[in-house]
């Protein structure tokens, strides 16, 4: 760990299960949609079966001192690996076929129609096994012009409006910094699962395609944009840290060069600003009387605000805001959360060991349910490292896997 920082150090228990503990599923996916869908399911005790024909991307590739991937092993915790050539092996798709009629979910990702050129089409999979819900991941959707277009995050977070509306007036817009729309697909994917999983097991559906599109899921976020540019005739403005519908909302520099993140949009926690720090008269001011008027006038708001900030150092900003009861906080970076009070006595991040970088602050379980909780049993696995253990539930002796192993359908880890 980093000096001066801790957190709590999280008792592995391997046997662990959470509500999802009979759901197993096929992961085929090799992006970062389909793992984070996969990764919320496996920290709710589904079987995850990571079926890698090759891993040859990594998202986010992070580098330490020993060339170990650490967001892989965050992403891709209480999973298991089966190295299976199942794109151009007839072999190899034999034995996902076999996996296919005990699983209850798979999850792709592949290019709309390569499920197809495999002999894998979800009509045929649904013949097999009619229970099966089948996650077709893609950017643009399986069907529309669109369809067959490349279809990574960039190009959906930028045609979807969000990247337009992001960023300070001045500025341009702005993409986001990490797999934004991936990782709402991903959620967005858990929920479509078990809504379709229910439909099989609760009321006695079948197996069906859920159509899961990168772009559908980013704009479900982005909810009233259109709707409110077609009835006003203007475009959604880009503000910076300001919010679109509330004054104050932003970010403050303290003396000391650190931010104060500030969001007084109710009326009395406006109120409770201006007497705060000696204004009370802004409180009949026609300009900022309400917060329709705070945010016609949120430039010279926040110069009031920023001000007051300014003149003092963060810790002392803290501690003002927090005795006055104003709804004000710190701005942290990823090693500042870590050694928040609240953050490690609630557990958001747990320490785990691990034999290649001595030990990872990880993401606790997001929801924390009081009856089947879910957990972090492990980190993610080594390529093939549960090659051996698959194919011996279904058979294949050891002579067999030999076999495969030497004509490259499969590889194993001891």
């Amino acid at each position: 760990m980093w000096p001066g920082v801790t957190v709590k150090k999280l008792e592995v228990n391997a046997n662990l299960q959470g509500p999802l503990r009979d759901l197993k599923v096929l992961d085929l996916s090799r992006l970062l949609a389909g793992n984070f869908l996969s990764f919320h399911l496996a920290e709710m005790g589904a079987e995850i079966l990571k079926i890698e024909d090759t891993r040859h991307w990594d998202p986010l590739r992070d580098f330490t001192s020993n060339d170990v991937d650490v967001t892989w092993k965050i992403l891709s915790r209480n999973k298991k690996s089966v190295a299976l050539n199942f794109t151009t092996s007839e072999a190899g798709r034999d034995i996902l076929l076999k996996l296919v009629r005990e699983a209850s979910v798979l999850i792709e990702n592949f290019k709309p129609g390569d499920m197809e050129k495999f002999g894998l089409s979800p009509d045929y999979l649904l013949d097999i096994n009619p229970d099966l819900v089948i996650v077709r991941i893609s950017g643009w959707g399986q069907d529309g012009p669109y369809s067959h277009k490349p279809g990574f995050g960039t190009l959906v977070e930028a045609a979807s409006g969000f990247a337009a509306k992001t960023g300070f007036p001045d500025s341009g817009p702005l993409l986001p910094n990490l797999g934004l729309a991936d990782m709402i697909t991903g959620v967005t994917g858990a929920f479509a699962v078990l809504s379709a999983v229910r439909n099989v097991e609760v009321s006695g559906g079948e197996g069906q395609v859920i159509d899961l599109s990168l772009l559908d899921s980013i704009v479900s976020f982005l909810g009233a944009d259109p709707g409110v540019c077609q009835c006003t005739g203007k475009p959604i403005p880009r503000l910076g840290n300001r919010g679109e519908v509330a004054a104050p909302r932003n970010l403050y520099r303290s003396s000391d060069g650190h931010y104060i993140a500030m969001s007084a949009s109710m009326q009395s926690m406006t109120e409770r600003l201006f007497n705060a720090i000696g204004r009370p008269e802004l409180i009949d001011d026609p300009k900022f009387i309400n917060n329709e008027e705070r945010v016609k006038n949120a430039e010279e708001l926040d110069e009031i605000i920023g001000g007051f900030i300014g003149e003092r150092s963060y810790k002392e900003n803290l501690k003002f805001f927090e005795e006055n009861k104003v709804t004000a906080g710190p701005l942290y970076d990823a090693l500042e959360i870590l050694d928040d009070p609240h953050v490690k006595e609630r557990g958001v991040y747990v320490e785990m060991d691990d034999p290649e970088v001595g030990s990872l602050p990880v993401p606790n379980v997001t929801a924390r349910l009081s009856k089947t909780p879910g957990g972090v049993r492990s980190l993610a696995p080594k390529y093939g490292e549960h090659t051996q253990e698959v194919l011996g539930s279904l058979g294949v002796a050891a002579e067999e896997l030999n076999t495969l192993i030497a004509e490259g359908t499969v590889k194993c880890i001891s």
